[in-house]
């Protein structure tokens, strides 16, 4: 049985519950993983289904010290290789020199626990600082070390300089979609380009709640919108379309859920606008809460600035919602324009409440949006899919 690590930032943050699934996904097709969190993280059963993780922080000195004397005994030859390349995979300056050997550090580390689990390849979500030392970790073993790009972030200052270099060394690069394909491709000499595969964000639909047991829609639209509190979701550019209808005598509610540095700003804006009593935050919510959230509203509104293949989006479609979403990165590959929802031209907040307004107007295709959502989900972006496609690249022909 192939045995491949995964390893994350934080295995288990609420955000990374697609890394989860997808995890759950190659277990269930006989691959054994190992999970690995830069972070460390108690186990619960809130977030991490109460898995313990191994985590590369939060030890004493003393154990990298020993990772560190284990790794010049394993092989003196490959300890020096592998710090060099540390020293030269690294942001310019000192700065980024100082840091690089910190990632050597965590490097090792995590080398000790992928051979002490006889891992045959390693796997890196999101090409930041954790696909660095994942990278690194990789070299030390001489094992095949590959990747999952997701959003327009990875290519922007400080991981953006570095990626060219982890997509030529990567054994394959997963893409979660189209747009992100094609942001790897002009990165690299052609040559490189058959190693990159699409590889959806798949959900589990078993875990999709019954929309037949959801709330009726209401006489007042109830909206949704999900995702970290941050400049780049675009809520404030939301926040001014809505009051804008609000003036006009538009009716309509809104959840926000999720948490963030922008929480604060968000809250005081609502209450500039005088839109409290619309308005409700929840903060963030684990996995089932939040599927909960969304089946009990009657649309979806994403105003984001950036975004990779949003797996909340998806999760919408399989509840059966319409959506309004920008048309930024992959966000076109998932809603088909007024069969499955309506798109905006991103930071166009007058286009956003022009297609709002049309969207809470047409109540009558609110059934039939939802219905092709659905379906576009069940074909394209079930978790089954989703892991028989990275197995068959992970694991070869073992694994089909």
């Amino acid at each position: 049985m192939i045995r491949i690590a995964y390893l994350v930032s934080d295995y288990g943050a609420p955000s990374h519950t697609f890394v989860r699934r997808e995890v759950s996904g190659l277990r269930a097709l006989g691959i054994h993983v190992i999970p690995f969190s830069v972070q460390h993280r108690a186990p619960s059963s809130a977030d991490a289904a109460g898995e313990m993780v191994e985590s590369l922080l939060g030890h004493g000195a003393f154990r990298y010290l020993a990772a560190l004397l284990w790794a010049l005994k394993f092989n003196l030859f490959r300890f020096f290789s592998s710090w060099k390349l540390a020293c030269t995979h690294c942001q310019a300056g000192l700065r980024g020199l100082l840091w690089s050997q910190f990632h050597f550090v965590e490097a090792v580390f995590l080398a000790q626990g992928l051979h002490r689990h006889r891992a045959d390849r390693l796997h890196n979500h999101f090409a930041n600082s954790g696909a660095t030392v994942g990278m690194i970790a990789a070299d030390f073993l001489r094992i095949p070390w590959s990747l999952t790009l997701h959003g327009i972030s990875e290519t922007d200052h400080p991981a953006g300089a570095l990626l060219p270099d982890k997509l030529r060394r990567a054994d394959f690069v997963a893409c979660a979609s189209f747009f992100m394909q094609a942001q790897a491709m002009r990165l690299v000499e052609p040559e490189f380009w058959p190693r990159m595969h699409i590889v959806r964000c798949g959900i589990d639909m078993s875990n999709v709640p019954d929309v037949s047991r959801a709330a009726a829609a209401s006489d007042i639209p109830r909206l949704i919108t999900v995702g970290r509190l941050s400049p780049e979701k675009g809520y404030f550019g939301l926040l001014e379309a809505l009051a804008v209808m609000a003036s006009d005598g538009i009716d309509w509610s809104l959840t926000i859920v999720g948490d963030g540095p922008a929480s604060q700003k968000l809250r005081a804006r609502i209450d500039e606008l005088a839109l409290t009593d619309r308005i409700r935050l929840t903060g963030a919510l684990v996995e089932k809460d939040t599927l909960a959230e969304i089946a009990n509203a009657d649309v979806m509104v994403l105003p984001s600035l950036m975004e990779g293949l949003p797996v909340v989006l998806i999760e919408a479609l399989a509840l059966q919602k319409p959506v309004l979403a920008s048309r930024v990165a992959g966000i076109p590959e998932l809603i088909e324009e007024n069969r499955t929802g309506m798109m905006f031209t991103p930071s166009d907040w007058s286009d956003l409440e022009d297609k709002l307004r049309q969207l809470l107007a047409s109540r009558s295709s609110w059934q039939a949006m939802g219905e092709a959502g659905h379906a576009k989900v069940v074909r394209c972006f079930q978790l089954e899919t989703a892991a028989a496609t990275m197995a068959s690249l992970v694991g070869g022909e073992e694994a089909r």
